[in-house]
């Protein structure tokens, strides 16, 4: 049975973690407002659906390992509050992963919007 006040907890919990990465890291910011233009861009340019879904789905990803990665890093923090040489490597590789995710969404957004906006302008 779907217990509909447990589902709110839930959506509330996520809604809290989501806004603490956003207060907290600066590279989540960044992305949020990058995504924001992406979107901004695709309304106006008015791109296909195929193309907003791909869209839909790198910005996914690119925030989807920006809190990925801060949850890591706190984790890290917390087991191993002096820096040893695995917990520098987990940070690394981390940060390694939001940066693939954001040129795969970078390399997305330059095939949907760069010719659009070469366009405009040439």
């Amino acid at each position: 049975m779907l217990r509909f006040g447990r589902l709110l907890k839930s959506f509330k919990y996520a809604g809290k973690g989501i806004f603490y990465a956003f207060r907290e890291e600066q590279n989540i910011k960044i992305h949020f407002l990058l995504a924001i233009v992406a979107i901004l861009l695709a309304i106006y340019f008015q791109i296909s659906i195929g193309e907003i879904i791909a869209l839909v789905v790198v910005i996914s990803l690119v925030l989807v390992a920006e809190l990925i990665n801060t949850v890591l890093e706190r984790i890290v923090d917390i087991i191993k509050p002096r820096m040893h040489p695995y917990a520098k490597s987990i940070k690394d590789m981390q940060a390694g992963t939001v940066l693939v995710a954001a040129a795969a969404a970078l390399v997305v957004g330059l095939l949907i919007f760069a010719p659009r906006v070469w366009q405009i302008f040439f």
